[in-house]
């Protein structure tokens, strides 16, 4: 009878899965349509803009409910955007009208085709979607690595192509985990957070990461060690350990972080596992100490900064460019060297 029941379950899922397939299509195609003949019925007015701002008016007035002058203006830029219907095609099966509408308001023509590609891959949700969208996701990814390497990444199904510091990005934000922004955290206090918002946490660190332990216990023939977080990515076949720190980076910081590395290849890894990779996640990094430290020479080794709230759109810009005339100033060489450390 148990396994009667689940065979019914089975085919009422997959049933239901065809049924939103389908609806999901046929709205996005129809969508789609509207943009065109709203586009050809504009081109058809002497005064562009103002026929247009008219007929936008009138057609909202008509159809009423659901389909207000804004929703139609993101409809008509819909088409704008993706002229050809083949663009569209291929992702209604996952996507929503509401995630083409959040993308076709990204202005980068590269980071939409960033957002739709991964949104299909990574089965994002609208709302992590839209905040990664509005924490400039994108941006933070490419802003200290080369942005080729992204479209390769976008375009190549062969996993081995990734490049390990595509994996990190900065700023991070945590912004889910509402810390305070008036008074000192201490170090378990992240911890806990991050542990109590995991599934957030996993979504900002990228692709293919899971969750291993918090305070795993290494232990040698004289002393016991705890790391803060391990996670596994199954995408670069690697452990990643992380150390949180509540304050700006450190010699000793980055030490420990070498030793632990060290440490949990000797001990913990798999034949099967490439090397592990360590990230400090600190409130500030520094450029100096990263040149000069085993930062510089050790390619397993990451540093990055975290912001414990969601900043304006302008605010994030203006880190991301300040990151970016750091390295500038510094030189071609250095950039080539520290990029991944920023």
């Amino acid at each position: 009878m148990k396994e009667f029941v689940q065979e019914i379950k089975y085919l009422l899922n997959t049933a239901r899965e065809k049924v939103y397939s389908t609806v999901s299509y046929t709205m996005l195609e129809c969508y789609w349509e509207i943009g065109k003949r709203i586009v050809d019925k504009e081109q058809l007015g002497h005064d562009r803009a103002a026929y247009g701002k008219e007929l936008i008016k009138n057609l909202s007035d008509e159809l009423g409910k659901g389909f207000s002058t804004r929703t139609l203006r993101d409809i008509r830029k819909c088409y704008l955007i993706f002229p050809l219907w083949e663009d569209l095609a291929h992702v209604c099966a996952k996507l929503e009208w509401s995630h083409i509408r959040a993308i076709t308001r990204v202005s980068d023509p590269l980071a939409r085709k960033y957002y739709l590609i991964e949104s299909v891959g990574q089965n994002w949700g609208v709302r992590q979607l839209e905040r990664n969208i509005n924490t400039l996701y994108y941006q933070r990814l490419i802003s200290s690595h080369n942005p080729k390497a992204i479209e390769n990444e976008m375009t190549s199904s062969n996993k081995q192509q990734f490049n390990t510091k595509d994996f990190i990005r900065n700023p991070t934000v945590l912004e889910f985990l509402d810390l305070p922004s008036n008074y000192s955290y201490t170090e378990k206090q992240l911890e806990q957070s991050l542990i109590n918002n995991l599934q957030q946490f996993l979504l900002e660190l990228g692709k293919g990461f899971a969750f291993v332990a918090r305070q795993k216990h290494i232990r040698t023939e004289t002393s016991d060690f705890f790391i803060d977080l391990v996670f596994y990515n199954y995408i670069l076949k690697c452990f990643v350990i992380i150390e949180l720190k509540t304050d700006k980076i450190t010699h000793q910081d980055i030490g420990q972080l070498d030793m632990y590395v060290k440490m949990f290849d000797d001990l913990e890894r798999k034949d099967s596992d490439n090397p592990t990779i360590g990230l400090l996640l600190c409130t500030q990094t520094d450029k100096t100490i990263a040149k000069y430290s085993v930062l510089n020479d050790n390619k397993q080794l990451f540093a990055t900064k975290y912001l414990p709230y969601l900043p304006t759109e302008d605010e994030l810009v203006a880190e991301i460019e300040r990151e970016k005339q750091v390295l500038r100033e510094q030189g071609i060489e250095y950039e080539k060297q520290i990029s991944r450390y920023d």
